[in-house]
């Protein structure tokens, strides 16, 4: 009777796993890139490895904004000395920020946000995740039925890690003995109509400097976040949805008060990113403007009193 019962446990744990996995990846294997109903993505408490580099003995932060061409990266290493990537290009240019984490010398990823499900975005990240330890994966609650995002689901499945969810409010690292933080601001709905404004929207305060990353967020989100009050005034700007007319409000550029704004775009590419209208207004606040498509990985570094700005190309 107690082996009958042992089997009959262990058949009913098999068949939970399988039906965890049913739900997760339910509807995913359509070949149509479209985007299907919202979804959730599973979400479950984990633990994060210490990073494979030592911490610095003089705290800094340090951002790359990575020329993935057409398509977002940023990869950055915090003053605990772990590090975080948001976003991994197409899939063309995940091969790129693969080669570029491991030139910088990780074999760990501590925190991992896949800012919305647009390829541009997401596409490399799979190939990321599979090339690196990952620590704490994040992403919005919004699924589509893509061949990117199923290769996406599967491949962190595969990996046995699971997926916060990104969402307003959300902490993802912080300390107050080196003074800094890490935080969600969006998104704060639970729907949209366009996936671009799901985006994972960060900012990072480290002493008295902030870097704020805007993912693909439009104006409907940017006029949502500074309906909540919240501060957005940042030091270094990545500029929402590669200089877009549809972000970027006046508004919110003016509420940055930034110092310098990162444009991540493809030279010559489809859209006419960055349109005019928004390099004008960035320049009408003050901002130092810098562009992947014309300046290649633009690397920023903070003490969290100054900051230092260096391009690939001069």
């Amino acid at each position: 009777m107690k082996k009958k019962s042992l089997i009959a446990i262990i058949s009913a744990v098999i068949m939970a796993l399988l039906g965890f996995g049913y739900t997760l990846f339910e509807g995913s294997l359509s070949p149509k890139d479209e985007p299907a109903q919202n979804s959730s993505v599973s979400q479950v408490q984990e633990s994060t490895a210490n990073s494979s580099e030592p911490e610095n003995e003089q705290p800094s932060l340090t951002s790359y904004y990575i020329d993935v061409g057409q398509g977002d990266s940023e990869f950055i290493i915090l003053p605990n000395g772990k590090t975080m990537l948001i976003d991994a290009g197409t899939r063309e240019g995940g091969e790129k920020v693969i080669s570029f984490i491991q030139n910088c010398g990780y074999k760990k990823i501590d925190y991992v946000i896949g800012t919305h499900p647009h390829s541009d975005h997401i596409g490399g990240l799979a190939d990321v995740i599979k090339a690196f330890d990952i620590g704490t994966i994040y992403m919005p609650n919004k699924a589509t039925t893509t061949k990117t995002y199923e290769y996406l689901l599967q491949t962190i499945q595969n990996k046995k890690k699971k997926v916060k969810t990104a969402k307003a409010g959300v902490n993802i690292a912080k300390s107050k003995e080196l003074d800094f933080s890490v935080d969600m601001i969006a998104p704060i709905s639970e729907e949209y109509e366009d996936l671009n404004d799901y985006s994972a929207v960060i900012m990072i305060r480290f002493g008295d400097k902030k870097f704020l990353y805007m993912g693909d967020a439009e104006r409907l989100v940017e006029n949502e976040i500074l309906g909540k009050n919240t501060d957005v005034k940042a030091d270094v700007v990545k500029v929402g949805h590669h200089g877009s007319s549809s972000s970027s409000s006046d508004k919110f550029v003016k509420a940055t008060q930034a110092k310098y704004a990162i444009f991540s775009l493809g030279a010559g590419n489809d859209y006419g990113h960055p349109h005019k209208e928004i390099v004008n207004r960035w320049k009408k606040y003050k901002a130092e403007m810098y562009r992947t498509d014309e300046k290649g990985t633009i690397t920023i570094t903070s003490d969290g009193k100054n900051i230092t700005v260096k391009t690939e190309k001069k």
